[in-house]
């Protein structure tokens, strides 16, 4: 089981309890679902580093992340964070969580058999996150602090009392069906639940748990208080049910019946508040509504980066972007988080996906996010398709076959038609992509209205991936081995500075057309880099990201356990610096182990497709060349320096 899903407008007003939540609503949707998390991904969006403002949120939201995370007992262990200006008023917390449940045991979020009884679980209800739907559902202004009251408050002990509950509970095939009381609350479960087994729900709102005196009956039906479940339970069973929440120390309280009839009648004292048709409430409606591209796109895309000056110092640059805080270690922020409870992680946060043992089997499991707003904001079809496209890489470099895709869609107002517009693109190039590669989308989150005052974020659809190994011994990390081990290039040479992030850390542009993406040969490069790792060919692989082939080598040189070093020679091109940090789909680097040079060379015949031999990892030092000439040569050291430093001297 995983999702991901949004935060955001939470985050922002109240840093620590917003994100603190996120989590909790996630854990929930998985452990609902009868599957034990085992793992959390972050994925965060934040201003520019040098606000104080910036500072404040991204120190409340990791905090947020890893007190809830840690006291329940689920490992965080990886994500990703990057920075924006956009995201200034309007910060992206999406969460993605993972679990394990054997398939014949799935419980489902429904309430079937007419007389069945229906149970309010877990904590008392309050008045705490009323109205948190409709905020996320609304723009923002200056006056957007003034809605803390609006953010729920966590209790990570509580949900684990709940989660324990829950899976004794189902376990005695007592549940029918269960649901988190997620956005809406009460409002929501007890429309959806009935809507998708074609029932009602008669309710009594009296007989809630409540922690406030004097709650109307509109505050309990909307109350988003946290640490609560609905509970559908067999007519008969109630006691089964009853005894295992008490073993726990939590409510469960009877609180209705599902009905034939298809609504959702609300009563308070035995008298009728509320009588609607389940399907007004939880079926999506249909909106048509204008849709445009953006004004400035058609400009965006005629800027041709080479018209900038090359930089005067190659070295100087690439420790600029290697120690810049959407490329730089992310360390101080994983430190703080439990990584290894359950002791499942196999990789830990720094490749280029996690990996968690499958206990009891040979399997493991790998996972990763990604999403580039910079990207999908040049060219949304594109950006979404590569979105997908490197979340996979990213699995694939671990030695995982990528299995499904869960996605978490932030956009501005879709009231706007270029907001709408964006959005449409992005939802085809990911369909697009999962098409080619065979993966489906099991299921995520649409974020609307990240915006304040008009100006909108980047969009940005955040993708994550999970894939299976099954042979856990053979997981492949992206740092470099060995000496003397022969480095290769898998992938097209056709490289753009346009959208990049050397384009953005050095000259502060976002302009410029993407390198082009072809989905049959992201489909291959993959295929092959996998084939390659199960042969036990490949020491090392790495996706070429942010930063271009520059960043993946220093990347490889320096986030291993023991720094090391590498000579390189990349064919010429137009300039030094597309070369080195243009950015472009379906490239990896991966190292061949000493002695399986030939197997490697007749693997990649076989596989069809672009590769090449680039260098020899060893010594103290990264020196790469270009077209023969040597364009960057830095102490292994001064990488290092810069790539574990860069965050923490911007942001703490």
């Amino acid at each position: 089981m995983f999702k991901i899903e949004s935060h955001n407008h939470p985050s922002f007003i109240e840093p620590f309890q917003g994100a603190a939540t996120g989590v909790g609503g996630i854990l929930r949707d998985i452990f609902t679902m009868g599957a034990r998390p085992i793992a959390i991904l972050d994925s965060l969006r934040f201003g520019d580093p040098d606000d104080q403002k910036t500072k404040h949120l991204v120190n409340g939201v990791v905090a947020g992340i890893s007190w809830y995370g840690n006291c329940f007992g689920c490992p965080t262990i990886g994500g990703e964070i990057a920075f924006d200006p956009s995201y200034a008023r309007n910060p992206l917390v999406n969460v993605m969580c993972l679990g394990l449940v054997r398939r014949d045991r799935v419980v489902r979020a429904r309430a079937e058999g007419v007389g069945n009884p229906v149970f309010y679980v877990g904590n008392k209800t309050g008045r705490d996150g009323i109205h948190g739907a409709s905020m996320a559902s609304a723009t923002f202004d200056e006056g957007a602090e003034e809605r803390r009251p609006t953010v729920q408050v966590g209790d990570p002990f509580t949900e684990k009392l709940l989660l324990e509950a829950c899976l004794e509970a189902m376990e005695t095939g007592a549940v029918v069906g269960i649901q988190d009381m997620g956005a809406a609350g009460l409002a929501c479960c007890t429309s959806e639940m009935p809507a998708r087994s074609g029932t009602g729900m008669d309710v009594e709102l009296s007989r809630v748990p409540q922690r406030e005196t004097e709650m109307t009956p509109y505050e309990i039906l909307l109350s988003e208080s946290q640490e609560r479940m609905l509970l559908v339970a067999e007519r008969g069973r109630e006691e089964e049910v009853r005894r295992v929440f008490a073993k726990w120390e939590l409510a469960a309280v009877e609180i209705g019946r599902v009905t034939a009839e298809p609504e959702l009648c609300v009563r308070m004292h035995g008298e009728v508040v509320a009588r609607v048709p389940v399907d007004a409430l939880a079926a999506a409606p249909v909106y048509t509504k204008p849709t445009e591209p953006p004004a400035e796109l058609a400009e965006l895309a005629r800027f041709d980066p080479l018209s900038l000056p090359p930089p005067a110092d190659y070295a100087v640059a690439l420790s600029a972007l290697l120690g810049s805080p959407t490329i730089a270690s992310k360390e101080w922020a994983y430190r703080q988080y439990d990584q290894q409870v359950g002791l499942n992680t196999l990789v830990l946060p720094g490749s280029d996906a996690a990996v968690l043992r499958i206990k009891g089997t040979p399997r493991a499991v790998a996972v990763a996010t990604d999403g580039n707003g910079r990207q999908v904001a040049l060219d949304p079809r594109a950006g979404g398709a590569l979105a997908l496209c490197e979340a996979a890489r990213n699995v694939t470099c671990a030695g995982a076959r990528p299995l499904g895709a869960t996605d978490c869609l932030n956009f501005g107002s879709p009231e706007r038609p270029e907001i709408l517009w964006q959005f449409a693109e992005a939802v085809e190039g990911i369909a697009e992509a999962c098409r080619a590669l065979d993966i489906p989308v099991v299921g995520g989150n649409v974020s609307f209205y990240n915006e304040t005052s008009g100006q909108a974020i980047l969009p940005t659809p955040v993708v994550g991936v999970a894939g299976l190994l099954e042979d856990a011994e053979l997981r492949t990390t992206q740092w470099f081995k060995a000496d003397g081990q022969r480095i290769a290039l898998l992938g097209p040479e056709t490289v753009s500075l346009g959208g990049s992030e050397y384009l953005w850390t050095l000259h502060r542009r976002r302009a410029g057309r993407l390198a082009p993406l072809d989905l049959e040969l992201e489909r291959r490069v993959q295929t092959a880099c996998r084939a390659a790792i199960e042969a036990g060919l490949v020491a090392s692989a790495h996706d070429c990201a942010e930063g271009g082939i520059g960043v993946a080598l220093a990347e490889a040189a320096v986030t291993g356990p023991q720094p090391i070093g590498a000579e390189v020679s990349l064919p010429p091109s137009v300039r030094p610096d597309l070369s080195l940090f243009g950015e472009g789909p379906s490239r990896i680097v991966v190292t061949v182990s000493t002695g399986r040079e030939r197997q490697f060379e007749a693997l990649m015949a076989e596989s069809a497709i672009p590769w090449t031999w680039i260098g020899t990892v060893g010594g103290a030092r990264l020196s790469v060349q270009v077209g023969g000439q040597p364009i960057v040569s830095l102490s292994v050291a001064r990488l290092h320096d810069a790539w574990r430093n860069g965050f923490e001297r911007s942001l703490v």
